[in-house]
């Protein structure tokens, strides 16, 4: 009976310190987040632009997505892209194997396509409500945008060919 009181005393002190680690954590983040959200917003836009024009990976938050994707809150119950080439949204966790062995491959089409279709990746456990509103149960799931139409919604490790059969259903190479 006594380990047992034990086992969860230490239990319970193991969450506590955990639990209060992280708040503090979170707190500082917070803090120091918002000290630099008006200084970056300004470079962020620059920055994705050159980002795309050099075929690099985007990570984005909800904030950029409302604002050049799809404003999720304006336009509730339908999708109306916001971007100026076709893109490819990328839902992920640092923690996913597939995910990870997904990474280099959207990079080479971002290199291969830069200029002509934007890539852009969502952490999943930083963006939880963009998970949601995507309704994503399962990842990597990716989300091929056309300049119009109805995305095209992609689970599990693509392979190089899916991924250009993908592409060929939201973007036609200009002749």
């Amino acid at each position: 009976m006594k380990k047992v009181i034990l086992s969860l005393a230490l239990l319970s002190a193991g969450l506590f310190s955990t639990y209060a680690c992280s708040a503090k954590a979170s707190s500082n983040a917070t803090a120091a987040s918002t000290e630099t959200a008006t200084a970056t917003s300004t470079s962020e836009e620059a920055t994705a632009s050159q980002d795309a024009a050099a075929g690099a990976i985007k990570h984005i938050d909800a904030a950029y997505l409302r604002q050049h994707i799809w404003d999720y809150k304006e336009e509730p119950t339908k999708f109306v892209f916001k971007g100026s080439r076709p893109a490819i949204l990328d839902f992920y966790a640092d923690w996913c194997g597939p995910c990870r062995r997904l990474g280099p491959k959207l990079e080479a089409v971002a290199k291969k396509y830069a200029g002509k279709i934007d890539v852009y990746k969502i952490n999943i456990d930083k963006e939880p409500d963009l998970a949601n509103i995507f309704g994503v149960k399962s990842i990597p799931m990716c989300l091929f945008i056309p300049m119009k139409g109805t995305p095209i919604q992609t689970v599990g490790e693509l392979t190089p060919d899916q991924i250009e059969e993908s592409i060929s259903q939201i973007y036609t190479p200009a002749k």
